[in-house]
């Protein structure tokens, strides 16, 4: 099977209060994307690992990717056509691998095409979620290559969980929410690139607020993607103390 990682890399990550966004953060001596990456060029069922950052991005350039990267530098492909919200970026890039197909390790025209299709499978996955395994990604693949819709990583709420009011001042609880069948997204989020840019499409800019993930996009349009488990320790780092727990992850799987 052929596959394409598509990563959203284009968002400043404002809740790390830092002017680095935080996909270039330090992660043990290297930007945190790196790390993602590395996972995502590692799994045998990806063909190549799609970037989609701002146009104005200047970051990317200060980075020795040959270094970091490897002899598996020449299946990534840059795309700078990042939008305002990761929906948005996603649907760019979807649109821009149209002219610009994946790097087949087949040379017959069969494969060509299938590289150029609306059926080829693309996993969306967070630039910030760095301790991805290239087995999980692998395992993932496996389970939904027939699926008729895709899926997504997933676990299970385990805590209690509560709704606010005045969430923005002084919360105070309104009601305790049941977490009975209530599960947390991860990504990778696995559908075709056609339902996927079709889903997309129609929901923004309108819906923009409620496209929280690429589930939600073909949710809408009346999809029921399959809940993979997936693994506390594919965290994703939104807060600083996040990027600790990284470390910590990364290191114990060294």
């Amino acid at each position: 099977m052929t596959a394409i990682a598509l990563v959203p890399a284009a968002g400043s990550g404002s809740r790390m209060a830092s002017a680095t966004p935080k996909q270039y953060l330090d992660l043990l001596g290297q930007p945190l994307i790196a790390h993602t990456l590395r996972a995502l060029l590692g799994a045998a069922g990806i063909a190549q690992v799609v970037v989609v950052i701002s146009p104005a991005d200047e970051w990317w350039a200060s980075y020795d990717w040959a270094a970091l990267l490897g002899e598996s530098l020449a299946r990534l492909l840059v795309l700078r056509v990042g939008g305002v919200s990761r929906a948005e970026s996603v649907m760019n890039g979807l649109t821009a691998l149209a002219a610009a197909p994946i790097e087949s390790p087949q040379a017959d025209q069969q494969a060509q095409d299938f590289a150029t299709s609306d059926d080829i499978w693309v996993l969306v996955h967070d630039a910030a979620r760095p301790c991805i395994t290239s087995q999980q990604v692998d395992a993932m693949i496996v389970q939904l290559e027939y699926d008729a819709v895709g899926g997504i990583l997933a676990v299970p709420v385990a805590d209690t969980l509560k709704v606010a009011v005045n969430h923005s001042a002084e919360p105070r609880i309104a009601h305790t929410t049941p977490r009975a069948g209530l599960w947390q997204a991860q990504t990778p989020q696995m559908f075709r690139r056609g339902p996927l840019l079709a889903a997309l499409q129609d929901a923004l800019p309108e819906h923009v607020a409620e496209i929280t993930d690429e589930a939600s996009a073909l949710e809408r349009l009346g999809h029921s993607p399959k809940l993979i488990m997936g693994s506390p320790w594919n965290l994703k780092v939104t807060y600083p103390q996040d990027l600790e727990m990284a470390k910590l992850l990364l290191q114990a799987n060294r």
